[in-house]
């Protein structure tokens, strides 16, 4: 039975609660949720209650990459999920996703999700995106990350072959790390919903939307060639 790493950075968040309870919750039961709390001063009260259950990691401020290596660098699974401390796993995240992983020898994949607002209610339908092959992704990957990062699995492996995250990306490290994984591996895509993705006023990619498109720029300009060679060959290969 192979265990799951659910690494949940924290920063300051009023929603952690919420997040480390659905970890908790979770039907498969070889898990370790390994909280990081990348150098709060708020509602770091909201964590006491479950201290019992989680591994709890303090550091210096440093970003979410860094956070997420500091997780990385900790666990002991053979598998990784991530979860924002806003947002929301289904209590059947782990248990579908690994199933649906193992069955095809997969790697990597990522599901569907839905939108929630503040409180938590369910706004919006579906929102994840499946491609027909893999010449659609490449495409639509080389000109954004269509990839929710709390949605991802991956075999812990990917970190001993690829590096732990860029903690000089501030916003796109998740889509820095996905394009890497892509020059070997293919992102398998679950259609259904497992997580729930919390819209909010204080949420970073409202506050930051400038910063996060140069970056994603800048990201995808570091990944073009590899990119545009890799749809080549798909394209080639007709898949």
């Amino acid at each position: 039975m192979n265990k799951v790493s659910i690494i949940i950075p924290f920063y300051n968040c009023p929603y952690i609660s919420f997040a480390i309870e659905s970890a908790i919750n979770q039907t498969y039961t070889n898990i370790e949720i390994i909280v990081v709390n990348d150098g709060s001063s708020l509602h770091k009260e909201k964590v006491t209650p479950y201290l019992n259950r989680i591994r709890y990691i303090e550091k210096q401020n440093g970003g979410t990459a860094s956070a997420l290596n500091m997780g990385i660098q900790h666990a002991t699974g053979d598998y990784f999920a991530w979860l924002s401390s806003d947002d929301v796993f289904h209590p059947l995240k782990i248990e579908k996703q690994l199933h649906y992983m193992k069955s095809i020898n997969a790697h990597a994949s990522y599901s569907n999700f839905y939108l929630i607002n503040e409180s938590g209610k369910i706004v919006s339908s579906p929102q994840g995106m499946g491609f027909p092959n893999t010449v659609h992704f490449l495409k639509r990957m080389r000109r954004g990350c269509v990839i929710n990062g709390c949605t991802v699995m991956l075999h812990m492996n990917l970190f001993k072959e690829f590096g732990l995250f860029d903690e000089t990306l501030l916003y796109t490290q998740d889509y820095d790390f996905w394009l890497r994984i892509l020059s070997i591996y293919h992102f398998h895509y679950y259609p259904e919903p497992l997580v729930h993705y919390r819209v909010h006023s204080r949420m970073g990619t409202k506050q930051h939307r400038i910063d996060i498109r140069k970056e994603m720029q800048i990201t995808t300009q570091r990944h073009m060639d590899k990119m545009n060679e890799l749809i080549k060959i798909a394209m080639q290969n007709r898949f």
